[in-house]
């Protein structure tokens, strides 16, 4: 899993109150299922966006809306996805993940 200053892995985040959920979600959730070769990384952050999108998750939202950067996830793509779950998830998600987008896509 690719960390920065900004985004240690869940071990250094959450190890020392969690070690388990920490444990599951770096061996786990992205050394296994985000290795899968079942779906691209693209596709998987796609659907991970639009997942924590629709749910209302926007605390999760940067990270993953860099990842998807770093995937393959062109902006207009990230931004025509949040458009499109607006009439889907709910306006206000939507509103609320451009902001998150704002901050990520453009660095203000």
């Amino acid at each position: 899993m690719a960390q920065d200053k900004q985004n240690d892995g869940p071990r250094q985040q959450f190890g020392d109150l969690a070690p388990a959920l920490a444990g599951y979600s770096e061996d786990v959730l992205f050394g296994q299922v985000w290795e899968n070769p079942d779906l691209s990384p693209r596709e998987r952050s796609l659907v991970t966006v639009a997942s924590l999108i629709t749910g209302g998750s926007t605390e999760q939202l940067a990270f993953h809306l860099g990842r998807a950067r770093e995937n393959g996830v062109s902006d207009k793509e990230l931004i025509e996805t949040i458009t499109h779950l607006a009439f889907y998830a709910g306006w206000p998600k939507a509103m609320s993940a451009l902001t998150v987008a704002r901050t990520v896509l453009t660095g203000s």
